[in-house]
């Protein structure tokens, strides 16, 4: 007999966890740097979530993902400059106000980005988004002329940094897997499916492709922009070439090895990737520092690795079990077999 736990109970574990790894953080137990790590880790699965939304779900192929966490991660620091910083802290009202500021910030230009581009499909729609993520980048490296604090090229500098963010970004990503686990068994998330997987056969069942390609979009921007308000005050730096649009292989290839539409395997392949990319850092490290560029190579020999053995990825579609909704099963009436005999019942 399978012992399950209840959502809450798997939470409060998730929690309490998550506090445990703050107070040894706070105990410096764990080091600085590898506090900074996992950080790092539940920033990147949170984009990797909002591009499993966009691209997992409803298969729309975006290049432009890293655009709107630097969107998310411009508006929050210059928020948190102006409202509710002192002594070098910022005051968790205030951040909390900022991740809301990011998020809808990114969430909005998404909208507006998407009204004319989510009427394409499949590699148009990946040179668009493309497009708009150097538009983005360029834009940044030129916003000291409207907004002098950021300082344009040179990188915004002096960002102050609340208390606990580890805790913080643990949290959100929390929030963000449960939001992303509704909407993947909702109507609206059994639509985003359809469309993926057959986007003219949904429009001819009724289903409103646009709109809810627009949802989808918007939505994972949302999550796009709430990371990149806690990567800012993370790394408290920030500068354009951070978003250039080739930072958005980072997330499509975490999706793609984590299973399309997966969000188990988006957790898992976000907090492996961070887990590689970080240990080839202190492998090659001392005498063997010229070759840390070469980690790079390692990402597509992976994904060429993973497309010939598994083409789904690591999960599929699949997702862990306390991820799935209880299935609720209903009593089927017994019919009894009649035989039908010259006219007579028997």
């Amino acid at each position: 007999m399978k012992l399950k736990l209840p959502s809450w109970a798997l939470l409060a574990i998730a929690l309490g966890l998550g506090v445990l790894i703050q107070v040894a953080i706070q105990l410096e137990l764990l080091t600085a740097y590898l506090a900074l790590i996992l950080s790092y880790a539940c920033i990147m699965i949170l984009s990797s979530l909002g591009l499993s939304i966009i691209y997992g779900f409803t298969g729309q192929f975006s290049l432009g993902h890293a655009a709107f966490m630097g969107l998310g991660a411009y508006s929050g620091a210059v928020f948190t400059h102006y409202v509710g910083s002192s002594d070098g802290t910022v005051a968790p009202w205030a951040f909390l106000l900022a991740l809301i500021v990011g998020g809808l910030f990114a969430a909005l230009v998404a909208y507006l980005v998407g009204l004319p581009i989510l009427r394409l499909s499949s590699d148009y729609l990946g040179i668009a988004t493309l497009g708009f993520g150097i538009i983005v980048r360029v834009v940044l490296e030129n916003s000291d002329k409207v907004i002098p604090i950021t300082s344009g090229a040179r990188g915004m500098t002096g960002i102050d940094q609340p208390a606990m963010i580890f805790l913080w970004a643990f949290v959100i990503l929390l929030l963000a897997v449960i939001v992303a686990r509704n909407l993947r068994f909702s109507s609206v998330g059994r639509a985003c499916f359809s469309i993926r997987e057959d986007e003219i056969a949904a429009n001819l069942m009724g289903i409103d492709v646009v709109r809810y390609k627009t949802i989808a979009f918007v939505l994972g921007c949302f999550f796009a922009g709430v990371a990149g308000v806690l990567y800012a005050h993370t790394y408290v730096f920030l500068h354009p070439m951070s978003f250039d649009f080739l930072k958005s292989f980072d997330p499509l290839l975490i999706v793609v090895l984590g299973g399309l539409g997966s969000l188990s395997g988006t957790v898992v392949a976000g907090a492996g990737w961070v887990a590689i990319l970080e240990g080839l850092r202190m492998l090659l490290s001392g005498e063997l520092a010229q070759y840390l560029e070469w980690r790079y190579v390692i990402y597509p020999v992976v994904l060429i690795i993973m497309m010939l053995l598994r083409p789904q990825g690591i999960f599929g579609t699949r997702e862990f079990g306390f991820l799935t909704p209880k299935e609720v099963e209903t009593p089927q009436p017994v019919l009894e077999d009649r035989v039908v005999t010259d006219g007579a019942h028997s």
